[in-house]
């Protein structure tokens, strides 16, 4: 490789990398405002999903949906109980497990939450085939990321 192809392909600009973080800073500045009056951060809106399409979770089970370590997603937990959206409990099933469980409170957040994704796509100005073909492409490197990562791992 010659000194100006390795100028071009380390360029910060042309890195695959670099413009995915751009990407997701950019889609979670969008989101703030939206989230600002539901009173939740990105991360705990992620979770809130999760719940509602779940409820109620075992922490092992939520971390596992968000991708995320159970340690990770604790303090995340607590931060929504101190909001008053969910319960944490233990389990029924398995009293060693912590159950969450989306309060009433967090119910009432359905309905407002139900206006971002419309909201979003309004924003980013996209129509549905290129938010399709961006959630496809996505999906297929984060497959190949597992794949990669799996490889690597004794």
């Amino acid at each position: 490789m010659t000194e100006l192809d390795r100028s071009e392909v380390l360029r910060l600009e042309n890195q695959v990398c670099f413009a995915l973080v751009l990407a997701t800073r950019g889609m979670i500045a969008l989101y703030e405002p939206l989230l600002e009056p539901l009173g939740l951060t990105h991360p705990q809106y992620l979770a809130m999903l999760a719940l509602w399409e779940k409820n109620p979770r075992t922490i092992k089970d939520l971390a596992e949906a968000l991708q995320l370590t159970p340690a990770t997603l604790s303090p995340l937990v607590k931060r929504l109980e101190a909001l008053g959206v969910v319960d944490r409990r233990p389990s029924a099933s398995d009293p060693r497990q912590l159950a969450i469980t989306v309060t009433e409170a967090g119910m009432e957040l359905l309905d407002k939450a139900a206006t971002i994704p419309g909201a979003i796509t309004e924003r980013l100005q996209m129509d549905s085939g290129q938010l399709l073909d961006m959630y496809n492409i996505l999906h297929t490197a984060i497959d190949a990321e597992r794949r990669a990562l799996d490889k690597d791992t004794p």
